[in-house]
């Protein structure tokens, strides 16, 4: 899409439809709080999640004259590896701080982007200096705290497991804080070691409630999941405060709801990694949670899965639940929900409300009364589909809500293939017609379903901008399908080294990596002829440390990780012993690990695209939408990014697959990167029209800041590329107006 001039009538009328806009807008006025929404002090902007400004000195009537302010290049990119940024960095008295591709935590001069100190974790971890691929990790933003009178001011980032408390002043770890500096998420779990998957890291930051840092992780996908328990420190010491058992135990509300009495002992995840939300009035946490370990069976999880794909009310002080809704029960489809909550004061019914919206990967909008958990507007518990598979117990009904209108298309029907090309539209139509299922809660099957919106959305982590003058939230959408199937777990020939190799391949690896070892994309890559690349010593070393998007595999026994690596390198693994050089496995049994009970394993992450690489289902592969949570109504859709090479054929601009969230603003704008086009873009928040872009030398695969310094506003984006095929960058990029 080419950059455009407004002539000055043009202009005229754009500020004149502004202007009645916000006149309209003031009439109905929604927001009650007294919050200040002029800085950029947290995540997402604030504490409610809104990802809103007050500053309109950049408004709808200049932003065509945007420019580059300044760019800081962290210098650590790796793009072989794949590299990410997808910090949204905060600004705290001029300084802005983020992090690097490598999760280096940096503090900038906000108004010129020259650093003032760099801290290294990496200087401080033995893996990281063995391993140096195992740092390139993902973090989405950090923490600030002060205490009342500003003496005492703190950086609080994640690491991997690990916590850090970082001095404002100069950068350096507060060694009194936690163990030398930091506390770690694996500890203090209420789980026998060795009952689950140790792999635990921290995305997204936590949120600060008076002197608490609550906070979730990630945490692995399978079955044997660690336990997704929400925790609360102290800012000052580290120390463990409270916990949430997301998981109920005996005598706690929801245990009742499991078949399995046992199940709190054996199954994990039902975690947070997508943010949270505070009321601080209220002293009220709202914690959206995933789905429980096993992402796509779910016969060792039967019943409806509390307090997974749920939304919680607790209280920040205590982790006390208040309320709960669950917008999935039994999850099959990976359906987590996968952004913090916005917390906004809606007109309703002739009422103020002050309420509660959740976004989800399925393209919905839930509202909530803040206060109680009483939705807004109706929500109609819809039969679905039964499973085919032996041993799986598909809930029959789910929730839909009958407002706010859906932001993702619902449904994947034949009249929606591609028809890019009739070579594209004949191809997706055979193989769209082998698969069994099609619908929304359609459930895994061994002959295909397909996930759409697919696994990532719909909405995702990016989440959505709300503007608490109109009501308006704003999101992005992407609109890939993806193929999922379901096979019997591969089991080799145990009584040999590489038959060994093959089972624990096929209980480990194949959901990222398929039965034929082939990978999936950047994130999960071909296994296929590994030995051209690792030997037996650097495979043993990456499952025990892990790398990019693969988790370390700690829980898995000497000889089992080389039984891997021989069935990987296709060789006899040395150090065995004298019985495995034979080509048998002397071993005693592994421990007991649900993964056992599960029968089926899925064969990977697979986009349902084309073989140039275009999704199989019509435009927009990518969106931008406007829903008034007043109404309910979805007030525009447009399509978020292109493919230029498909625009210069005079294809209309088709959107593409996003990831990274909007920032919205009183000056009219809804800011935006989070396309493969690596461009940021400015729309016009009434109409939807696109009003400005400017390219990136890397996609922006985050959300962005805006913050004012000396009367000056700037924008600023992170662009470290890195996913989807994407090469990676180093450069945070902040926008202005020029000077006058």
């Amino acid at each position: 899409m080419k950059k455009t001039k407004l002539n000055l009538t043009q202009l005229f009328s754009l500020i004149v439809i502004t202007a009645l806009s916000e006149i309209v807008i003031s009439c109905h006025t929604t927001n009650t709080s007294s919050a200040d929404y002029s800085g950029w002090d947290t995540y997402a902007g604030s504490k409610d999640g809104l990802r809103y400004s007050s500053n309109d000195q950049i408004n709808s009537g200049n932003v065509s004259t945007l420019k580059v302010s300044w760019s800081f290049c962290t210098g650590d990119k790796d793009t072989n590896n794949r590299t990410q940024i997808q910090c949204n960095p905060i600004m705290i008295d001029g300084i802005l701080y983020g992090t690097t591709a490598r999760v280096k935590l940096f503090a900038l001069n906000a108004a010129t982007g020259k650093p003032k100190w760099i801290y290294d974790p990496a200087l401080e971890d033995s893996t990281a200096k063995s391993n140096p691929a195992s740092f390139f990790k993902v973090s989405r933003g950090v923490v600030f705290w002060k205490d009342d009178k500003g003496d005492n001011q703190r950086i609080l980032y994640s690491v991997g497991s690990k916590v850090y408390a970082i001095n404002v002043s100069d950068g350096k770890p507060i060694r009194s804080f936690g163990h030398n500096g930091y506390f770690d998420l694996t500890k203090n779990l209420e789980r026998e070691e060795g009952s689950y998957d140790p792999y635990l890291t921290n995305n997204t930051p936590g949120i600060i409630y008076k002197d608490l840092l609550i906070i979730g992780m990630r945490e692995s996908e399978s079955a044997d999941a660690a336990p997704g328990t929400i925790r609360a420190y102290d800012v000052r010491t580290g120390d463990l405060r409270w916990r949430f058992h997301t998981i109920p135990r005996p005598g706690e509300k929801g245990y009742e709801t499991w078949p399995d009495k046992d199940a709190w002992k054996k199954l994990g995840a039902a975690n947070n990694w997508a943010g949270m939300a505070v009321d601080e009035k209220r002293g009220i946490v709202y914690v959206p949670t995933g789905s429980v370990g096993g992402d796509f069976y779910g016969g060792v999880r039967k019943g409806q899965n509390l307090y997974a794909n749920s939304l919680l009310a607790l209280d920040a002080a205590t982790g006390s639940y208040i309320w709960h809704y669950q917008t999935i029960h039994h999850d099959l489809w990976d359906r987590d929900l996968p952004a913090n909550p916005n917390l906004i004061t809606l007109h309703h019914n002739g009422k103020v409300i002050d309420a509660v919206a959740q976004i989800t990967k399925h393209g919905y909008i839930f509202i909530f009364d803040r206060t109680n958990g009483e939705p807004l507007f109706p929500i109609n518990e819809v039969p679905v589909p039964a499973s085919d598979l032996p041993g799986e117990e598909a809930w029959p009904t789910q929730p839909i809500p009958t407002l706010p209108e859906p932001f993702a298309r619902q449904k994947f029907g034949p009249e929606d293939i591609t028809d890019r090309t009739p070579e594209a539209h004949a191809e997706i139509k055979e193989r769209y017609e082998k698969v069994k299922y099609h619908g929304l809660f359609d459930p895994p099957s061994k002959s295909s379903s397909i996930v759409f919106p697919g696994f990532d959305g719909g909405g995702e982590w990016g989440g959505a901008a709300v503007d608490p003058a109109s009501g308006i939230l704003y999101v992005n959408s992407s609109e890939m399908p993806w193929l999922l199937t379901m096979i019997d777990k591969i089991k080799g020939d145990n009584t040999t080294v590489k038959g060994m190799g093959q089972t624990v391949y096929g209980k480990y690896c194949i959901a990222c990596h398929g039965p034929e070892l082939k990978g999936n994309g950047s994130s999960f890559p071909s296994l296929v002829d590994i030995q051209k690349k690792y030997n037996q010593e650097q495979i043993l070393s990456l499952l025990s440390t892990g790398k990019n998007m693969m988790p370390s595999f700690k829980q898995i026994g000497e000889k089992d990780k080389k039984a891997l690596a021989s069935f990987l390198l296709n060789a006899s693994p040395k150090s065995l012993g004298s019985s495995a050089e034979k080509g048998k496995l002397n071993e005693k049994p592994q421990k007991y690990s649900i993964l056992d009970d599960v029968p089926y394993s899925m064969t990977g992450y697979n986009r349902f695209q084309d073989k140039e690489g275009y999704p199989g289902i019509k435009p927009p592969w990518g969106t931008l939408n406007a829903v008034d949570l007043n109404s309910g109504k979805l007030l525009w859709k447009v399509p978020l990014g292109e493919y230029p090479e498909l625009t210069a054929r005079g294809i209309p601009i088709t959107g593409t697959e996003c990831y990274g969230g909007p920032l919205v603003t009183k000056g009219g704008i809804v800011f935006i990167a989070a396309t493969k086009d690596a461009r940021m873009h400015g729309y016009d928040k009434i109409t939807g029209k696109l009003i400005w872009q400017a390219d990136l030398p890397a996609p922006g695969y985050a959300t962005p800041a805006t913050y004012v310094i000396d009367g000056k506003q700037y924008v600023v984006i992170a662009c470290g590329g890195g996913k989807i095929g994407s090469k990676s960058g180093d450069q945070y990029i902040a926008f202005a107006l020029p000077e006058k």
